[in-house]
């Protein structure tokens, strides 16, 4: 029988660790390597120009690796449903091979895809290598739910057995025996479309700082592994005001795209690990980014809602305010911060910002300052972000919000005290802010304090060069931590809440992973805190908390509330809150303050002890 294979690339844009393309290749007669894109959809979905860029960068990478062994990238314009069956009749297909994605909305496509291959008689075999675990094998071994604390993920995890060793690189060999049919059209017909064919004029000769594709991410890989120190002392690196500036060995839009194998990533960072440190096996908190990120994978497949706050069972539904002028002030770099607003600039630049200027900005967005919903500001790290995997921005979003997996919300970020300590010089604003870039460094992180003399001698007046403050620091923070704070006390009078439980107590050791590669290996130390899975009822809606909490700051220079009790809520009852058979379980603790303040930020450590005080004053 001629087996005749299709393998269909969506992420997993390599030729090293492929088993679904190795799963092609055997036996097979033919093998056509196909990649399906919708120019229609790249006009109209929330991508931004930077990540286009990278893909397509990685299909020409991949198109070049495959000619040199005597094949080609097929990229077929469409939707897969129309896609499909044309070239199932075309290409006398009986073998289509992909990779498993573990997301919902890509598993709803795959299996709609699973049934027309069923129609047309053709054979589909899928293969995991996205992920280090399988998310159901995870999901299976916690009771059939997915596990909503990195302390628990990692026990599960730690009973696992290791991940499948990577597969080697497609050879010249291997191909040899599959004859791959090229038309002289090809080119015409099936070659990489250009950023101007996708509706982006003008960009195409706009240099990038992050170059797509494998080739690049596994120089880049080796370059990582170079720097040994970090992992013989297996010490995580201080973050400085370098670290805030691109690395030429960030991985994280690799592994997103799958240019580079996690797998791959993983063996390579345990046989340094056992040949420097003599050792058999290293602990699970040295793949602490890669571990994070299959955390929120394992968290959002089952859950189509996972990427909004309405119906998602394990957000709580916090009334957060609509404001579009304030959302595009902070989206735009317009904040009157200049570490917030070089953040977002180098953001819409690059495509790329360090894991804790991520922080530092969603915390200004949501709880610390603007109290604006997490989903508009995750939408906005979609559009701009070269790593923004679905599952891992929405999970960051949530839990930088408080509003899952996280309970800590009297730790702020101070939008000047915390960048001043990380570059006291400015170099950093200087950069992307360059209208301040002869302010003193006194005033670099609030210029509106600097006297009029020193404004004029910079050539940068407040309120005239560069915008004022949007909102006053101290006062809405202040006014948002009671907000929070209501919101988690009304839900802690409830029994079987559990998924309020604290995952990072010791914050400086649990960042999930946004993305500073060059601290690819940051460790995670959850609390001691267990938690059993909540029904989609339990929690309860933004009407019933709307009624419980201090008014919004609707002006720029907010004046403080005076303070709430939580007694003066006007919570709703508990059977609308909770559903009965969760009110007999045991009762959430309520939150409580990191014991090692050693390893707090500076800034989240001076929250923790003056709550009131949100963090830095300015």
């Amino acid at each position: 029988m001629v087996v005749n294979s299709v393998h269909w690339f969506r992420k997993g844009l390599r030729l090293h660790d492929n088993p679904a393309l190795q799963e092609a290749l055997n036996g097979a007669d033919t093998v056509r390597c196909v990649y399906i894109l919708d120019p229609w959809f790249a006009g109209s979905a929330n991508v931004g120009v930077n990540r286009w860029r990278f893909l397509l960068e990685s299909l020409e990478d991949l198109d070049t690796s495959l000619r040199k062994l005597n094949s080609r990238l097929f990229v077929v314009r469409g939707q897969p449903a129309d896609v499909f069956p044309r070239l199932f009749k075309e290409w006398n297909v009986t073998r289509l091979t992909f990779e498993y994605d573990p997301e919902p909305y890509g598993k709803d496509r795959d299996g709609a895809i699973i049934k027309i291959a069923q129609e047309f008689g053709v054979e589909t075999v899928v293969r995991n290598s996205h992920t280090l675990y399988s998310p159901d094998r995870v999901i299976e071994m916690n009771s059939n739910s997915p596990p909503l604390t990195f302390k628990r993920f990692q026990a599960i995890v730690n009973r696992l057995e290791l991940p499948k060793k990577p597969l080697p690189t497609i050879t010249q060999e291997q191909m040899a025996s599959c004859r791959t049919q090229i038309s002289d059209n090809h080119d015409e017909r099936y070659s990489v479309p250009s950023l101007g064919e996708l509706g982006f004029k003008n960009q195409g000769e706009v240099k990038s700082i992050w170059k797509g594709g494998e080739t690049e991410a596994l120089d880049r890989l080796n370059k990582h592994l170079d720097r040994k120190a970090w992992v013989a002392s297996f010490e995580r690196p201080r973050i400085n005001a370098h670290s805030l500036f691109s690395s030429p060995t960030g991985l994280s839009p690799y592994l997103c795209f799958g240019c580079l194998s996690s797998r791959v990533f993983y063996y390579h960072l345990r046989e340094l690990y056992v040949k420097l440190r003599r050792k058999s096996s290293p602990p699970l908190s040295l793949f602490g980014q890669l571990l994070w990120r299959e955390f929120f994978y394992t968290a959002a497949t089952n859950n189509s809602n996972f990427d909004r706050m309405e119906g998602n069972p394990i957000c709580v539904q916090i009334p957060w305010d609509h404001n579009p002028e304030a959302l595009a002030k902070w989206a735009e770099g317009r904040t009157g911060f200049p570490w917030i607003d070089a953040i977002m600039t180098q953001l819409r630049q690059e495509g790329w910002i360090h894991h804790l200027a991520r922080h530092a900005v969603a915390c200004f967005l949501t709880r610390g300052d603007l109290w604006i919903s997490w989903e508009s500001g995750m939408k906005v790290f979609e559009e701009l972000l070269l790593d923004a995997d679905w599952s891992v921005n929405a999970g960051s979003w949530m839990w930088l919000s408080c509003s899952a997996f996280f309970q800590q919300f009297f730790h702020c970020y101070c939008p000047v005290g915390f960048g001043r300590r990380t570059d006291p010089s400015g170099d950093y604003i200087r950069k992307y802010i360059p209208k301040l870039k002869d302010y003193p460094n006194r005033y670099i992180y609030e210029p509106w304090n600097a006297p009029e003399s020193v404004q004029k001698a910079a050539n940068c007046v407040v309120g005239v060069d560069y915008p004022k403050p949007m909102i006053n620091h101290a006062e809405s923070s202040r006014l948002n931590i009671e907000r929070m704070k209501q919101v988690y006390q009304q839900l802690s009078h409830y029994k079987g809440l559990s998924l309020l439980a604290s995952v990072p107590t010791i914050q400086e050791e649990a960042e999930p992973p946004l993305s500073d590669d060059s601290q690819a290996s940051s460790s995670g130390t959850p609390s001691t805190s267990t938690q059993t899975q909540p029904s989609r009822q339990s929690i309860p809606n933004q009407t019933q908390l709307q009624q419980s909490l201090p008014p919004s700051q609707s002006h720029p220079q907010p004046q403080q509330p005076e303070p709430q009790s939580p007694a003066a809520t006007a919570a709703a009852s508990a059977a609308a809150l909770v559903p009965p058979a969760q009110r007999k379980r045991g009762r959430t603790p309520e939150p409580q303050r990191s014991l090692n303040s050693k390893v707090q930020h500076t800034s989240q450590a001076k929250a923790a002890e003056q709550p009131a005080q949100t963090a830095d004053k300015q």
